[in-house]
């Protein structure tokens, strides 16, 4: 949970000017809207690009954050999740009209940020374990519809909380909830497809 005073005072300092305030608050929030892009995106360099985009568009708005209408994380996460969802029809057109021949053979995800940090686990083989599971998951990720990845990643990936998301998708959270047990359903469709094809 946040430090709700601690995190006003930092935005505080911020607008007043403060480069450090800043670069707490790109310290503290890089890790988690990098792995949003990511996973919404699905290339490294398109996550960075995107994730770039969203503290540029957190500077310039950083004013209109509102301490009493809830977290910053949401706040963050709502800014993010608007870029993402404008970026997305942005590109939807290109990705329609893509040919099937342009497409790259034998494409490999990127790593996420979570697989290039030192692996501090028990063991290589677990290591590598990981690494295809959290690959499978990703690619799974991708298949998903727009509105249930995101419900999905902001739950089980972010673990904000429902009337959280609630507040970030603009969605009653009836309608969360319905998403995201959707999205967890073809998930494990998708996943059990994946699963089966290398066994």
């Amino acid at each position: 949970m946040e430090d709700t005073q601690a995190v006003a005072a930092l935005v505080e300092r911020c607008l007043g000017g403060d480069a450090a305030a800043w670069e707490e608050i790109v310290r503290l929030y890089h890790r988690r809207i990098y792995n949003v892009s990511y996973r919404f995106a699905g290339t490294a360099e398109d996550a960075e690009d995107l994730t770039q985009e969203v503290f540029i568009k957190m500077y310039r708005t950083l004013k209109s954050y509102d301490v009493s209408k809830g977290a910053l994380v949401t706040w963050v996460t709502t800014v993010a999740r608007n870029l993402l969802v404008d970026n997305f029809r942005r590109r939807k057109h290109d990705r329609m009209t893509d040919s099937l021949e342009s497409a790259p053979a034998g494409h490999q995800d990127a790593l996420t940020l979570g697989e290039q940090l030192p692996d501090l686990g028990p063991s290589p083989d677990a290591g590598v374990h990981t690494q295809q599971t959290q690959r499978a998951v990703h690619q799974a990720l991708q298949k998903l519809s727009p509105e249930l990845r995101e419900a999905v990643i902001l739950r089980d990936l972010q673990e904000l909380e429902y009337r959280e998301i609630a507040q970030v998708l603009r969605v009653p959270e009836g309608t969360v909830k319905s998403r995201i047990n959707r999205g967890r359903a073809e998930l494990a469709r998708h996943l059990s497809r994946t699963y089966r094809q290398v066994s």
